[in-house]
């Protein structure tokens, strides 16, 4: 079971509000908890933020992040009526948003609301038949007009999230959630700068954090955070698709299977030393793993490309029903990739790191 520093870690983390653009929430809460264990932080322009956490000076650059952002969505019109048209930040599915409960983030304070839905008595038979596009869609909070809706604080440009408490399940090792992509590498940043404080004399210099705006196409925090640290090596912190669920084809991704070791995906391949030095870690150590090859993208995909070339790995969970309202992953899981994590961090001397390059 969890300790209590890391239910409120993750109570906070999973419960704050950070669409893409708007992660200034998630950002106070992971300084809070980093800047308990180092007042050393650097920034990009966009709203990344790493803590240094320095052992070695001589040893290698490792930047470790998870991504502040989560799926979510931005006001772009009120009606007449004073219903709310909305933007989707992130990739969202139609389906999954049907009568599902968000909060409108306003100044003065959070507002809610439900995503429409038609009673399936008023529906013709075509309308039936076929998904509603997102574009058709509003939401709901409770006025009747524009003016009362502005009156309760609703603008143009302002963040939407889905609404999901922090749940145990059935099975006390699962846990929902929304957000789960990605305030778990966020937790998991946080946690190894408790470790490395805890513990110093790792044989590297550690810049551990989050990154913004990783939900929308480019991976944009990712690519400014690595031109302001210049890493050595990148390690992503990020959740993925579980796909031990009925009508998925199981490619890797089972629920309390271990870590996610990804091998492949769309834009990025998984440099072979470091794949060799996670692998024989996760064995000499038993640690649970699951090969992964994904469909999707993380960070990595544009910090490997950095300067003259990041080695990067992804060290990552699965969760279910992630880019939806509500996301479940397996407490062994973390624990797991907590493990590797910590692990190899501190093996990563200037010789080990030379080990792993092409030569």
């Amino acid at each position: 079971m969890e300790n209590d520093f890391q239910w409120e870690l993750w109570n906070r983390l999973t419960q704050a509000p950070g669409a893409p653009g708007f992660e200034g929430s998630v950002r106070a809460i992971m300084r809070e908890y980093i800047g308990a264990y180092t007042n050393e932080f650097v920034y990009d322009n966009l709203g990344s933020m790493l803590g240094v956490m320095r052992g070695d000076e001589n040893g290698p650059k490792i930047m470790v992040a998870g991504h502040m952002d989560e799926v979510g969505f931005m006001v772009t019109r009120i009606s007449d009526q004073g219903f709310i048209s909305f933007q989707t930040l992130g990739g969202w599915w139609g389906q999954v948003l049907l009568a599902q409960r968000v909060q409108i983030i306003t100044e003065k304070g959070a507002i809610e609301g439900v995503i429409s839905s038609i009673p399936p008595h008023v529906l013709s038979e075509d309308q039936r038949n076929r998904p509603m596009d997102i574009r058709n869609m509003f939401i709901d909070i409770g006025v009747d007009s524009r003016a009362e809706a502005e009156q309760a604080g609703v603008r143009p440009g302002q963040q939407i999230v889905p609404v999901c408490p922090l749940q145990v399940m059935a099975n006390p090792n699962r846990l929902m959630a929304k957000a789960w992509d990605n305030r778990y590498g966020c937790s998991l940043a946080v946690e190894l700068a408790k470790e490395l404080h805890e513990r110093p004399g790792h044989p590297n210099v550690v810049y551990v954090g989050a990154t913004v705006q990783e939900e929308l196409s480019g991976m944009r925090g990712a690519k400014t955070a690595a031109a302001a640290i210049e890493p050595d090596l990148f390690l992503a912190l990020d959740a993925s698709p579980a796909t031990d669920i009925p009508g998925v084809r199981d490619e890797g991704g089972k629920l309390g299977g271990g870590l996610l070791m990804r091998i492949y995906d769309p834009l990025y391949m998984m440099p072979l030393g470091l794949r060799e030095l996670l692998i024989s870690t996760c064995e000499q150590e038993n640690i649970p793993y699951q090969y992964y090859v994904a469909k999707g993208s993380t960070d990595a995909n544009v910090v490997q490309n950095h300067g003259k070339g990041v080695p990067s790995a992804v060290i990552g969970i699965p969760s279910r029903y992630i880019h939806s309202h509500a996301s479940i992953i397996d407490r062994n899981d973390y624990e797991a990739a907590k493990r590797l994590l910590f692990s190899i961090v501190r093996k990563l001397d200037r010789a080990t790191f030379a080990s792993i390059l092409p030569r």
